[in-house]
């Protein structure tokens, strides 16, 4: 899958001047439509031993399959990824004719300073990168994008660490929509982050771990939108 935050871009900046937010297990479910493909999603986010957490995307329909995840450590406010994947399969009918199958791995040695990538990896891209701190992955852009915009904090500037590269991202907000959630109409942080031909807009609501909606569009045509059903 492209990265979503792919939400999603990152480095994530010092949260000194700002109260540290709990971090809670949740199971997040959307309906998607993927390259106009309609898709069920799900987002997890569990926790493993010690600090560790596992936050997983899946997405499936239509003969397709995403899968994204990402094992991060969190000492207070500091998040920093410690592995991972992302993967793409056209499984059956439309999808397996439409698209590449892709799985990349990532690990972040933080001892050594360096991410490494295994997989299908670009040209010129293989790496190894060189760590920096606050750096994140795609999947922990998504929290720590919500954790930033509940908090106030501005302005949205990251650094993120995949696909064999570093790369700088900003998100600007653009006010206030409503959105539906489980048949119930909230209001939302709409935020944007534009690169190139590829464009990501979230709508985040207070007190939801997860956007209500993220929608990546290239080339001014959407690609990927997925709505928030239930999260619990």
């Amino acid at each position: 899958m492209t990265r979503l935050l792919t939400a999603t871009g990152a480095a994530l900046l010092a949260f000194a001047a700002l109260p540290a937010l709990a971090i809670e297990p949740f199971t997040a479910t959307y309906q998607a439509n993927y390259m106009g493909m309609r898709a069920q999603a799900n987002m997890n986010l569990a926790q493993e031993a010690g600090n560790r957490w596992k936050y997983g995307l899946q997405v499936a329909g239509a003969g397709a399959r995403l899968e994204q995840s990402t094992t991060f450590e969190a000492n207070g406010e500091q998040w920093r990824p410690v592995s991972s994947s992302d993967a793409q399969r056209g499984e059956s009918g439309l999808a397996a004719m439409l698209m590449k199958n892709r799985e990349l791995n990532t690990t972040y040695d933080w001892n050594s300073g360096e991410a490494r990538f295994a997989g299908d990896v670009r040209d010129g891209q293989s790496g190894p990168v060189k760590l920096q701190d606050g750096d994140l992955d795609g999947m922990l852009m998504n929290l720590v994008l919500v954790r930033d915009v509940q908090a106030g904090k501005s302005p949205l500037r990251y650094r993120l660490v995949e696909d064999g590269r570093a790369k700088r991202q900003v998100f600007e907000r653009q006010g206030t929509e409503q959105v539906t959630v489980g048949g119930r109409s909230m209001q939302a942080t709409k935020v944007v982050r534009t690169d190139g031909r590829r464009e990501i807009i979230a709508w985040i609501v207070d007190d939801m771990p997860v956007p209500a909606r993220l929608l990546q569009r290239r080339d001014g045509k959407d690609h990927i939108d997925m709505r928030l059903q239930s999260v619990n």
